[in-house]
């Protein structure tokens, strides 16, 4: 819908597009990030701002959903419960909701329901292994989403461990005829089964289109949750039995999640394998990894397939997942929150395809052991402590190997050397230090590079008065010590790592000069295009400058550059909003993104229509139009362009053309790019929380997939978590600055 009159142009920085919808408690807005990507916006009604109780339960959200953020969440972009009207911003997904679907289209029944009723046993698995009780579970607050259910909305949600609750003063809060009975007895004692009872009655209405307790009234409703027993009828046995279970009155009678899992399980029937659904990614399928093995996870060219999932005995992964279920799409105000939700597994445990282990996976490194750590840690050399410590702004942290060495930095993460075999931190470089004496309020790190023993940052130093300095740093990757430093100047070029040689601008941002990354001696100077914007990469052997008009009309300019005197070579015309890709079949590749605008396209969290091929030697182009567009990530490699999309969705397709090759589901949301291993063909991809997946880049068939590893989400506009290779191991870091190690033939470990 579009926005009223007196609604705000923009909130925290975020231009408002539309509305989404209203409600009692504020507006949710359709945003856009300065960086182009949408996110929903929730601004609190003025006359809740000033209510103290209100505000209080507002930061209680907030921390409610950063508890439960993990990798099928979308996380919180952004919040101020401190503003004139509080505010939280996060990333936007359409879906509708469980009621809405029951009042157009009547009660779920076999598979439906079947998938219902496991998916929200799983969402509550995770929302209470995070430590927190929902509270409010209802048919509004469950989005059917295309593939499977997602719960919504932690408004008034709270930790399990904390009795002191909001609602004290007597005001009851939640909706009578999914509330458990110690809900309108004694809110103090609400824990877990609490969200069990609620999703009982929600389940009765699934499967009748009535609440079990319905009544004339709200105190009716909420006299005979306490104290009469649920109408059932038109459930049918044996699930009418287990959900009579989850509806006894007292909370230590009914059925733990584990237990009640593997009973929807028998008691509702098994999907029919000539569903067409059954093909698409459905969450609660619980399929074994042995049925998988029999070839129900394998990829079908040009069809979506399941991820398998594991048992669940077994050892258990290292931390506790910290999911939850929530999503944008559906307006559910009071004071909730919207959220990516995703299938996840059914435990801690890894999901392995235990026909892929043992044989396709190449050693580690000698003397290496699995880890985990942050880049917040001692180091024994340079910087002893941080600039930053854990779970402050860190929402640009990056990591890249190089050699037996992990290096790392980011914003306020001081540039950091980490042992690639165990994790500890080597040295901290004192960058920040040392620039104190010039009156700095602030120090912000990018890593461009590693190369040739030089690990090449971009430092910006913020002063008080609000001027800012810019820099390109070298420092020594064995010692941290600084190498070289030239200004950064003008900003009119990015990525200036390309290949061998790091690029700096002047201050006129026209001249750029390439010099060796580990001495900074200049090898040569060109002049880049009036008023572009350049970015330099390599595709095949061949140097590029990628350059942009601001007019948007106009198109972009691919130039070879010869590596040895910056001379241009040739110029190819490309469209503007496009990103270089790499080369397939002899020629160039460059994605295509949908959009106004001009400059450079982000190869990830982007929208890309088609596929640009153009012959380096002659320009001649051809297109290969991709088969979706939704908002995704994509890399090119072995012939073969892979899109992961914000649902945890992957895609192969043949960039000549267009063709799908294989369609994956994971629960690795919103994952960035992902990284190819050439030498086992292995695909990998990393959550914002630290979940991994493993899926082989020929087939699509999940090999195996993580639970979460970030104790926390990073906040602001971040980055994307990324996986790089080490010898047979691989090295994740997640935006928040957590960084660990495993080895795929063994990722439990």
């Amino acid at each position: 819908m579009p926005l009223h009159k007196d609604d705000p142009k923009s909130v925290g920085g975020y231009k408002l597009i539309d509305r989404l919808g209203s409600g009692g408690m504020g507006v949710v807005y359709w945003g856009r990030s300065r960086s182009g990507r949408d996110v929903a916006v929730k601004v609190v009604h003025a006359q809740y701002a000033q209510d103290k109780v209100f505000r209080a339960r507002f930061r209680q959200e907030i921390e409610s959903v950063r508890k439960v953020s993990g990798a099928f969440t979308a996380p919180v972009v952004d919040a101020d419960p401190e503003a004139v009207r509080p505010w939280m911003a996060t990333q936007y997904v359409p879906g509708s909701s469980l009621a809405e679907r029951i009042r157009d289209h009547g009660a779920l029944k076999g598979t439906e329901l079947r998938r219902l009723a496991l998916g929200l046993v799983e969402a509550l698995e995770d929302i209470h292994r995070a430590g927190v009780v929902h509270r409010d579970l209802k048919p509004a607050n469950v989005l059917m989403a295309e593939d499977g259910p997602r719960v919504i909305d932690f408004g008034i949600s709270r930790a399990a461990e904390n009795h002191h609750t909001l609602t004290e003063t007597g005001q009851m809060i939640g909706t009578p005829p999914f509330m458990s009975p110690e809900q309108f007895t004694d809110a103090r004692t609400v824990g877990p089964a609490s969200d069990v009872f609620s999703l009982a009655a929600l389940l009765v209405f699934s499967a009748t289109g009535r609440g079990p307790f319905d009544a004339d009234s709200p105190y009716m409703t909420a006299f005979r949750v306490v104290h009469e027993p649920p109408g059932l009828d038109g459930v049918p046995q044996p699930l009418r039995a287990v959900l009579e279970r989850c509806l006894a009155k007292e909370a230590a009678d009914r059925p733990q999640l584990d237990v009640l899992a593997k009973e929807f399980a028998e008691a509702l029937p098994e999907p029919d394998p000539m569903d067409p659904d059954t093909t698409s990614l459905r969450l609660g399928d619980l399929r074994t990894v042995e049925e998988t093995h029999a070839g129900t996870g394998h990829a079908v060219p040009g069809k979506a397939t399941r991820a398998p999932r594991s048992g669940r005995a077994g050892r258990r992964w290292g931390r506790p997942l910290l999911v939850a279920a929530c999503t944008v799409g559906v307006l559910v105000l009071g004071t909730g929150w919207y959220m990516t939700y995703g299938p996840g597994f059914p435990d801690d445990e890894p999901a392995v395809d235990s026909s892929a282990a043992g044989t396709r996976w190449a050693a580690v490194p000698t003397g290496w052991q699995a880890w985990r750590t942050t880049m917040f840690e001692t180091a024994r050399l340079g910087e002893i402590n941080p600039l930053a410590q854990a779970g402050e702004d860190t929402s640009d942290a990056v990591c890249q190997t190089y050699e037996n060495a992990v290096y790392c930095a980011g914003n306020t993460v001081l540039p950091v050397r980490l042992d690639g075999r165990t994790g500890a931190t080597v040295w901290r470089s004192a960058l920040a230090t040392s620039a104190e004496g010039t009156d700095s309020s602030g120090n912000s790190f990018a890593l461009l590079g590693v190369r040739d023993d030089a690990m090449i940052l971009q430092h910006d130093v913020f002063g008080s008065d609000g001027s800012s300095k810019s820099s390109i740093v070298a420092l020594d990757t064995e010692t941290g010590d600084e190498l070289w430093a030239r200004g950064r100047g003008g900003p009119s070029a990015d990525q200036l790592m390309a290949g061998d040689l790091v690029m700096t601008p002047d201050a006129s941002g026209r001249l750029v000069t390439a010099r060796s990354p580990s001495s900074g001696t200049d090898r040569w100077t060109t002049q880049l295009p009036a008023d572009d914007y350049c970015s330099f990469g390599t595709a095949g052997s061949r140097l590029y400058a990628h350059c942009f008009p601001d007019d948007e009309s106009k198109d972009a300019v691919l130039l070879e550059l010869d590596k040895t005197d910056g001379t241009v070579r040739r110029r190819l015309s490309t469209p503007n909003l496009s990103g270089l890709l790499g080369t397939v079949d002899g020629r160039l590749a460059v994605a295509v993104a949908v959009g106004s605008g001009s400059g450079p396209a982000r190869l990830q969290e982007n929208t890309f229509a088609e596929i640009r091929l153009i012959d380096p030697d002659t320009g001649a182009t051809t297109t290969t139009k991709l088969p979706q567009t939704a908002e995704s990530s994509i890399r090119l490699a072995a012939g073969t362009v892979w899109i992961t999309g914000v649902n945890g969705q992957v895609t192969a397709v043949s960039p000549l053309t267009g063709k799908q090759l294989w369609q994956t589901r994971t629960g690795v949301e919103d994952s960035g790019r992902p990284t190819y291993d050439p030498t086992t063909h292995t695909l990998y991809l990393a959550s914002i929380s630290g979940r991994v997946a493993a899926l082989d880049s020929r087939t699509g068939r999940l090999l195996w997939e993580t639970g979460p590893q970030a104790d926390r989400l990073a906040s602001g506009e971040t980055t994307k978590s990324t996986v790089s290779l080490y010898g047979g191991a691989v090295v994740v870091n997640t935006p928040n600055g957590t960084v660990f190690s495993l080895d795929p033939a063994h990722p439990e470990g």
